[in-house]
């Protein structure tokens, strides 16, 4: 395991020492640093710190913990791999990712999984543990989202305007959903034992993670967004 001080090295420095290393790597005195192991393959990578915007970017079958919070665009454009941050997250996290898992322990911002897909095999995957902010799922086209509500301080488990523009793709959310307006595009049900079904491995995974119930975690009732068959932002994203 090798360990790199990044207290005083701007970004370009951190990633050339990423990139040197031969092997795991642990992050130390992580501050804002942008770009942090983008495009990295093969490697599991502790970060201790917080990193700045675009962490994981376009990530290909890597492992990333993070003992912090983290900034803008994680997981931009990622293929494979999985991220962890043991913290809260800012906007636009998951934007365009096609494969891959992140999954958050805190609360997310703004535009969480917009432009989400899925690619071939490949189905992403993003689970926020607390509430996610405006703009949830924003032109979805693939992959699961899921939010829990823990964490959130009597704050919604998600704000305004979720699901603009989704057409693909599946949104779960354990709430029942009363006061929150969807767009006319997507249909939001009470999701069925079967819905869940199709998630327990991804909880299961998450609690193991995180180390909280699962027991807990599916004793309150979900909610499944999908797009309607008739949206017609489909037409405008995937051809017939």
């Amino acid at each position: 395991m090798k360990i790199i001080d990044a207290a005083n090295l701007d970004y370009r420095s951190v990633n050339e020492a990423l990139r040197e290393a031969d092997n795991d790597c642990t992050l130390e005195g992580c501050c804002g640093q942008r770009f942090i192991a983008a495009g990295m393959s093969d490697r599991n990578l502790t970060i201790n710190g917080i990193p700045g915007n675009a962490l994981g970017a376009y990530l290909n079958n890597a492992h990333i913990t993070v003992n912090a919070n983290a900034q803008d665009a994680v997981g931009d454009t990622m293929n494979e791999g999985k991220i962890l941050i043991h913290g809260n997250i800012g906007d636009a996290a998951g934007y365009a990712m096609r494969g891959g898992k992140i999954y958050v322990q805190g609360n997310a911002g703004y535009r969480a999984g917009i432009h989400m897909k899925a690619y071939n095999e490949k189905i992403p995957v993003m689970i926020i543990g607390g509430c996610a902010g405006s703009f949830l799922g924003e032109y979805q086209a693939g992959g699961i989202i899921i939010v829990l509500g823990f964490h959130t301080d009597d704050k919604p488990i998600v704000g305004n305007f979720p699901c603009t523009g989704m057409h693909g793709g599946k949104i779960f959310l354990r709430s029942n959903c009363e006061d929150i307006r969807f767009p006319k595009q997507v249909t939001a049900r009470s999701a069925s034992s079967e819905d869940l079904g199709e998630i327990q491995e991804y909880l299961s995974e998450y609690c193991a993670d995180f180390g909280c119930s699962i027991d807990e975690l599916l004793s309150a009732p979900f909610t499944v967004i999908t797009p309607d068959s008739k949206n017609p932002y489909k037409q405008m994203y995937v051809a017939n």
